[in-house]
Order: C-alpha cells, then structure tokens, then sequence
C-alpha cells in the first residue's frame, strides 16, 4: 500500500507505511547532534570531520543513551541526510552507533521508494512531520540542529542542538532529559 502527503506547494510526497507504529519516538540527525555538522562525504573513505580536530564522528552517543536508559520502550527514528547520501541503508547508516542505540533504531523518515529530490526540497521539520502523520507515535521528539521552516504546531516537539556540541551542550541535554521525561509521563 502506497500513500500520499501533499506537502508544501502543493507536491506530493509518495511513501510506503512504516514497519513499526505508534510507541514513543526520537526522531534523530546526526550532525550537529551527535557530533559538530562540518561533515562532508570524502569519496573513498566515507563521511569525515573537517577542521575539528578536538572532535569525532558519533562523540555524543553515550550522551544519547545515558539519557535514554530510563526509557527503554522510546524508539529512534533516523532523520539524518545520512540516509539519502547512504541509499537508504538504514543498517549501513547505523554502524557508528553502539549496539544498544542501534537496537532502539526502527526506521528512517526517508525510504528508497521516495523521490529523493522532492524528499530534499522539504525542510527537516516537513520530512518530520510527514512522518510522525505516517508512524502516528503515541509522543515524539526531535533532535536537530536544523530549526528553519519548522512547522508552527510541531516546535514544542523539537530540541534545537548547538551545531558545534550537539548533545553535549548543558542546555540542550537539560531541555533533552526534561522533554523525554514530560513525553514518558503523558
């Protein structure tokens, strides 16, 4: 079964129904989150840190699931361009993150099947959107750096990261640990 989302001006996004629904959900980017943005894509070797010398890909992981073990039923969802770059191989994207976190991981906000271009041209908070519409989580967040064009009625489910420390920044892992708390409670 195939289904549609008509989202920004007027274009249709196309999408299969996810395995898993319902539950409690972190939808997660990776830069900017879980390390500095300043990655790139080097062709041979993968993607890469550029001008961080103090830092490294997946630096903040632990951070993730120390404030995650009191909630083992919240899931991830993967809403990093690491999916699209990576041809949608959620298990290939996931190989920086520890067995643990990798175990919580239940899918990606993109699909193959979706049109990477249209896909794309949605801001992050769209593509988050357009998949809690499909997932229907019984309560969401989302990490990310990225909060252009978010949707007015959605932004109370985002935690906004410093795009340098991610995670690691005392004012987004209290804001993290308070909302993750309040969404278990309701």
């Amino acid at each position: 079964m195939v289904r549609m989302l008509t989202g920004l001006a007027g274009e249709a996004y196309l999408f299969p129904p996810p395995r898993s629904c319902g539950g409690l959900v972190v939808y997660l980017d990776y830069d900017g989150v879980l390390h500095p943005d300043a990655v790139y894509a080097h062709p041979k070797r993968g993607p890469i840190l550029l001008n961080r010398p103090s830092h490294h890909l997946f630096e903040n992981v632990g951070i993730l699931i120390e404030l995650l073990v009191p909630y083992p039923d919240v899931k991830v969802v993967l809403s990093t361009s690491w999916i699209r770059r990576y041809r949608g191989s959620i298990r290939r994207v996931s190989r920086g993150l520890t067995p643990a976190l990798q175990a919580r991981v239940i899918g990606a906000t993109f699909h193959s099947r979706m049109d990477p271009a249209t896909y794309a041209a949605a801001p992050r908070g769209w593509q988050i959107w357009s998949d809690v519409l499909r997932r229907r989580p019984g309560g969401w967040l989302a990490l990310d750096d990225d909060d252009e064009a978010w949707p007015a009625w959605c932004r109370d489910q985002l935690v906004h990261t410093d795009s340098e420390l991610g995670i690691s920044a005392p004012r987004v892992r209290d804001e993290l640990q308070a909302k993750l708390a309040a969404m278990v409670r309701e």
